[in-house]
């Protein structure tokens, strides 16, 4: 008798680890949601190194650039933003301005391979205006690009220092001032934001000047991490998300009105309709 349950087990045992091996690892991985400073790799598990940051890295500090997604909309961002597309918002702005040889489509592009979920989720309409949202948006931030810095690097007494902040404490002589195409400033912004980028934003906080593609990736990381999940709430929550403390509620109309001009704009390039709630 204890033989023939012995025999059993054996059996019953192989069974099961035949039809383990047998599923897509891809049923065992988990899924994407990883810390900010970790990489998701290709089959979903959070980690660093090249085992994770490295060839088929989903999101997150990846060495190499993903392949392209068109994700659940069946959209490629690349082929949304086109050159013309991009050069029709930097053509705006003046020769002189430090932007204009510093944003690329090319900086823009290798940006969103750290961050596949961008402009490809949901239907191909909530995709293009995604994208759309998020151009309006560093548009009128930068001033159609011209700015890489918060009124181009002028001294300010406005260090956005957030000395209560333990965890990402202010560095002696650095200015958190707004930089790059979505002006991220506060110390409790640049601190996450290089954490999760690799670069040192407290101590080098300049890096979203001088880097082009770090400069998109930390837009995006800040979209993602503050804006993308609002989106269904209508382009007005865009602008609340990334500046309505500011310029919501009636404090600043003419900010707010020129967000959403172009954002209409872009809706109209991309053929899709620009949906409702637009104002905050």
């Amino acid at each position: 008798m204890k033989s023939t349950i012995n025999k059993t087990m054996v059996t019953l045992f192989l069974a099961i680890t035949i039809t383990i091996s047998s599923l897509p690892i891809s049923s065992f991985a988990q899924n994407c949601g990883c810390d900010p400073s970790l990489c998701c790799s290709q089959f979903g598990f959070c980690g660093t190194g090249n085992d994770y940051c490295g060839v088929g890295c989903q999101s997150g500090p990846c060495n190499t650039p993903s392949s392209p997604s068109s994700g659940s909309s069946g959209v490629l961002v690349s082929d949304i933003v086109t050159q013309d597309f991009f050069d029709g918002i930097i053509s705006q702005a003046d020769d002189s301005c430090p932007g204009k040889n510093f944003y690329s489509r090319d900086a823009f592009l290798s940006a969103i391979s750290s961050y596949p979920e961008f402009g490809t989720t949901g239907s191909s309409d909530d995709s293009k205006r995604e994208i759309a949202a998020f151009f309006a948006n560093v548009a009128h931030e930068t001033g159609r690009f011209c700015s890489t810095e918060e009124n181009d690097g002028a001294a300010t007494n406005d260090a956005y220092c957030d000395s209560s902040n333990t965890q990402y404490p202010c560095v002696e002589g650095k200015k958190y001032y707004g930089r790059g195409p979505m002006q991220v400033s506060w110390n409790f912004n640049y601190g996450p934001a290089g954490e999760s980028l690799g670069f040192d934003g407290l101590n080098n906080p300049e890096t979203l000047a001088n880097d082009a593609i770090i400069s998109f990736k930390s837009a995006l990381w800040f979209w993602m991490n503050n804006v993308h999940s609002v989106l269904n709430q209508g382009f007005g929550a865009t602008i609340r998300a990334i500046n309505g403390a500011l310029e919501c509620n009636g404090q600043k109309p003419d900010q707010v009105n020129d967000r959403i001009e172009l954002y209409q704009e872009y809706c109209g390039d991309f053929g899709v309709d620009p949906g409702q709630n637009l104002s905050c």
